[in-house]
């Protein structure tokens, strides 16, 4: 718990106070954001706003999660990082690096559009297929690895799928789900604070899964989960850096987290899902992310099959801008939405513990 503790308020303190150094540096530079013709027409007087800013989140995440591992080293009580966390924090770094390129494309050539789509795809596909491999090696003494090879939703279930179809599922669930808050990360502060809910969900899921360990007691709802406290201590780094960037990416936003935050943190909740076992509850916890993406997939099919659009525009929030919401109203509106499905996760992952009657 001390170490939760540590690495929440040490990347919050980054975060906060770390993003304003980054928007006079990225303001002074010149990286700001270039905004597409066919947006909502507000968007522009966004254009020139710091972008990359996602940057600090990473930085302040890696430094908060070693420094409360420091802490307990200097303290005499030893608790050396674990293979599921660093694991999830690899995938958090390596996802951030792509979208780092992304943006630095952006602003070097002037422009909305960074690497290529294939790049780009290439670069996640390779990031989530290392983590694909290496999650479901390193045993501990019970001989739990950070994953095992067979789908999950409050905890592993049904027979294993095998190593390639276990990396097949990966790489669409990593793809997937950076790529939903990618989407996400349409208005100022959305994605961040609908990523704070998803984040403070895990925190909570691994401290739970730590008392109820079948390490510690074996019993029919028992979790087979490697390194639930460590895991619980890396949501809660993220958590903390995501809080502090927010508090300068909220409306009306200083700078923007670009898709070196988006990607980032779309890979540090995936990560989180394998290793805490819970792959399809994160489809319920991140449900504002799920509803985006449909959107656009929903847009994009109609449109192929009948030349018409569903929305006036994809993804969803920019549908409600163009039908003459106001962007906070949006924003708070989708956070509302937001905890509303964290809080349905979580009540599904907590109900098998309710007394029977």
């Amino acid at each position: 718990m001390r170490n939760i503790l540590i690495a929440a308020a040490i990347s919050l303190l980054l975060s906060m106070a770390g993003t304003p150094l980054a928007i006079r540096l990225f303001a002074r530079r010149g990286y700001g954001q270039n905004i597409r013709e066919e947006g909502p027409s507000g968007h522009y007087d966004k254009r020139g706003t710091p972008t990359m800013g996602g940057t600090v989140i990473v930085i302040a995440s890696l430094i908060g999660y070693f420094t409360a591992h420091l802490s307990t080293a200097l303290s005499g009580n030893v608790e050396p990082p674990t293979a599921s966390a660093l694991l999830v924090l690899f995938l958090m770094t390596g996802l951030g690096l792509v979208g780092f390129l992304d943006d630095f494309i952006k602003i070097y050539k002037q422009r909305s559009l960074g690497l290529r789509s294939g790049a780009k795809a290439a670069g996640q596909l390779i990031v989530g297929a290392i983590f694909a491999v290496l999650v479901v090696r390193f045993p501990n003494g019970y001989d739990i690895t950070p994953a095992e090879t067979r789908l999950s939703f409050l905890r592993d279930f049904g027979p294993s799928i095998g190593l390639l179809g276990f990396t097949i599922w990966v790489l669409f669930f990593i793809v997937g789900f950076s790529n939903a808050v990618n989407l996400t990360d349409g208005l100022d502060g959305l994605a961040s604070g609908a990523t704070c809910l998803v984040l403070a969900a895990y925190v909570l899921i691994g401290n739970w899964q730590l008392r109820n360990s079948c390490t510690v007691f074996f019993g029919p709802n028992c979790y087979w989960v490697r390194d639930p406290l460590d895991l619980a201590v890396v949501a809660a780094a993220v958590l903390g850096a995501c809080f502090g960037f927010l508090w300068w990416n909220a409306p009306p936003a200083k700078i923007f987290m670009g898709d070196t935050g988006s990607l980032a943190l779309g890979g540090v909740i995936a990560g989180l899902a394998f290793t805490t076992r819970t792959q399809l509850l994160l489809v319920i916890l991140g449900g504002l992310f799920a509803i985006i993406t449909m959107s656009v997939i929903i847009q994009v099919g109609f449109f192929k099959m009948t030349r018409r659009r569903v929305f006036r525009m994809a993804p969803l929030q920019h549908h409600f801008e163009l039908s003459g919401w106001a962007e906070t109203t949006i924003v708070v509106r989708f956070w509302l939405i937001a905890a509303l499905c964290v809080a349905a996760g979580l009540g599904l992952f907590y109900l098998e513990w309710m007394p029977k009657q």
